[in-house]
């Protein structure tokens, strides 16, 4: 019958009344055991006057229950507050009965309404006692019902700490995430072996795959803020040699109004090894930066460019203006918008080489802050098409630069890359010669010209992680060029407040370096992705070394020979202190490339490039001969 009644009522509150009607038929018993208390359970009072006075409590209870609320609380999730509440209902109880008692005795109005205040106080006693205690009984014997008749998940929790507890009190008052925490993990010697909530705390080491099986467990949680990323590979390279699925509790900035809700526990993904700090930017500085202004973006519809468009709308700008060559992708973007109702962007299909084109929508829109994106960036692919990279990466950020002189932009913030460091190859080569057009226009007119330069973005077009997430998909082998390559890396929104706090802060002339943190072998980043997605290496997906491609190069850098960085207020961001150049002679240069690169003679375009940037020595590619 119980079970009937909890299983009534699993999707649905329990209507108020009822939980009023109980709290009055717990006070009526309370009473008369009250009497029995005081009179040593022997009959020997006056039953008579009992059964007068019921009726006086039972209406004393039900004003107090009323003016204080107590019933309202939802039973399965009782808590601290429910029981105040519950102790001042019967506290006003008490004071009720008391005060009747104390006036009927001061002016002999009822003998039979005289209850002896030892039984009053006896009364609150019981109601706070069993009260509180029938609310938590209840809560108890509904999770234990509804665990027994629902699909369960049983889990572990790895963190017995404050966050690994409140995971555990989250996922018992979800209703519906079915799962039942089976107990802990910590790496706290001291905590090994004792009890949380009932739940022993185990170590890692006794965690194997008989033990899983065991107790059934088809999941570990780790819950542990601040966790550093090599602490958490660490974890995860232990946990994946066990049948269990591992997930994650979100930083407490991801948290729904400041509160975890079950169902953000999210699987691991790769981008959660390489967690970093959380960057604290200076809103205050942004708001003033963007607010009534109008910002231009190109390549807006790429990982970058879209990315910043999403993040400067909530700066107050008067209009966002979004260009970028691929339709589709500049479509998608915009629809984004309309369904967030953001009414103060406007896309527009356009070619940064176009420079009649761009000139005409500068004339017309007026930018205050234009953030350049737009460029070509897979190495291999320029490497085989060394025209497409000048006409983009050099020529397009020319043309656009040059027209925010025209224009009196009052910034222009370009968007470049570590392979722009020493580079192997023509992408990088070309992005260091449009660094260098724009360092040399920092004494011209009102632009102040900024160059922001910063490594790998998780989840971009052409990254690494895309390209073994399809290849998982297809069973196998992932392909890495080289067992000890290793990358720089940083997530997509990251990378994008990094470049609108560097473009507030920028005086003009500046090259900002992001703090990449620790370089990351690709190799590892494999595994890793392997093991996450729930499969074994090398049984199950196998890893193929398949050589480095043309133009690329084992270690990034983020400072070129001779550089080093100063300082700035945010402890991610630096500038580059770079060699101080002749501006009239490289621009003259850039425009002889441009140039010659219409006459499409690859070989000379590259050589004129490897004449532009002394230090572009190429690798593994055809273009090796010209460094002889």
């Amino acid at each position: 019958m119980l079970k009937f009644i909890l299983k009534r009522f699993k999707s649905n509150y329990t209507p108020r009344w009822i939980v009023l009607a109980i709290d009055l038929y717990i006070v009526i018993n309370t009473f008369i055991l009250a009497y029995f208390i005081r009179f040593n359970f022997q009959l020997n009072f006056d039953t008579s006057k009992l059964i007068l006075q019921i009726p006086l409590v039972f209406t004393a209870a039900l004003f107090s229950f009323l003016a204080i609320g107590s019933y309202k609380g939802i039973i399965r999730h009782t808590g601290i507050r429910d029981a105040i509440n519950i102790f001042s209902a019967t506290f006003l109880i008490v004071a009720i009965l008391s005060g009747l008692v104390l006036v009927n005795r001061s002016f002999n109005l009822m003998d039979s309404f005289t209850i002896p205040l030892s039984i009053v106080v006896i009364h609150f006693l019981l109601n706070v006692v069993v009260l509180i205690t029938s609310r938590y009984l209840f809560k108890e014997l509904y999770h234990i019902v509804v665990t027994d008749v629902k699909i369960i998940k049983r889990v572990l929790i790895y963190g017995a700490g404050e966050a690994g507890l409140l995971t555990f009190a989250v996922l018992n008052e979800d209703n519906d995430s079915k799962v039942q925490v089976v107990g802990f993990i910590d790496d706290n010697k001291r905590k090994h072996g004792k009890k949380i909530n009932g739940l022993t705390v185990y170590e890692l080491l006794a965690i194997d795959a008989d033990f899983i099986r065991d107790k059934g467990i088809s999941e570990i949680i780790i819950s542990i803020q601040k966790i550093k990323p090599l602490q958490l590979i660490a974890m995860v390279d232990k946990l994946a040699e066990l049948p269990v699925q591992v997930k994650i509790v979100p930083p407490v900035k991801d948290w729904i109004d400041n509160n975890l809700k079950a169902h953000q526990i999210k699987s691991l993904h790769i981008e959660d090894l390489l967690g970093r700090d959380q960057i604290e930017l200076n809103n205050q500085i942004l708001q003033h930066e963007f607010k009534d202004k109008v910002v231009l973006i190109t390549g807006a519809a790429g990982s970058i460019g879209s990315e910043i468009a999403r993040q400067v709308v909530g700066f107050n700008c008067k209009q966002v203006v979004l260009i970028d060559q691929a339709e589709s992708d500049l479509y998608n973007l915009q629809q984004y918008f309309c369904q967030k109702d953001i009414k103060n962007s406007v896309s527009i299909v356009a070619d940064v080489r176009n420079k009649k084109r761009m000139n005409a929508i500068l004339k017309q829109y007026q930018p205050n802050i234009i953030f350049h994106a737009a460029a070509y960036k897979h190495v291999p692919f320029m490497e085989e098409n060394p025209y497409e990279a000048v006409c983009i990466n050099v020529n397009g950020t020319k043309s656009m630069a040059d027209l925010a002189l025209k224009h009196k932009v009052e910034k222009f913030v370009m968007v470049s890359t570590d392979k722009a460091v020493n580079p192997t190859n023509v992408m990088g080569a070309t992005k260091r010669i449009a660094e260098m057009y724009i360092n040399s226009l920092k004494n011209k007119g009102i632009t102040k010209f900024i160059t922001t330069r910063f490594g790998n973005v998780l989840g971009s077009n052409g990254s690494v992680i895309p390209l073994f997430q399809s290849q998982i998909k297809k069973g196998g082998p992932l392909t890495v060029t080289d067992k000890e390559i290793t990358r720089y890396f940083m997530t997509i929104p990251e990378a994008c407040q990094l470049v609108l706090e560097a473009g507030a802060m920028g005086k003009g002339g500046e090259i900002f370096v992001f703090d990449m943190g620790d370089s990351i072998k690709i190799y590892d980043l494999a595994v890793n992705m392997i093991r996450l997605s729930g499969l074994r290496f090398p049984q199950d997906i196998d890893i193929e070394i398949s050589g480095l491609r043309p133009g690329e190069k084992i270690e990034e850098e983020l400072l070129a020979n001779g550089e080093n960085t100063t300082a700035t207020y945010h402890d991610k961001i630096m500038i580059a202190n770079i060699k101080e150049m002749d501006a009239s002679t490289i621009q003259q240069m850039i425009n002889d490339l441009c140039s010659l690169n219409k006459e499409i003679n690859e070989e000379q375009t590259v050589a004129k490039m490897k004449e532009i940037v002394p230090e572009f020595i190429s690798n593994n590619s055809r273009y090796e001969a010209l460094d002889t």
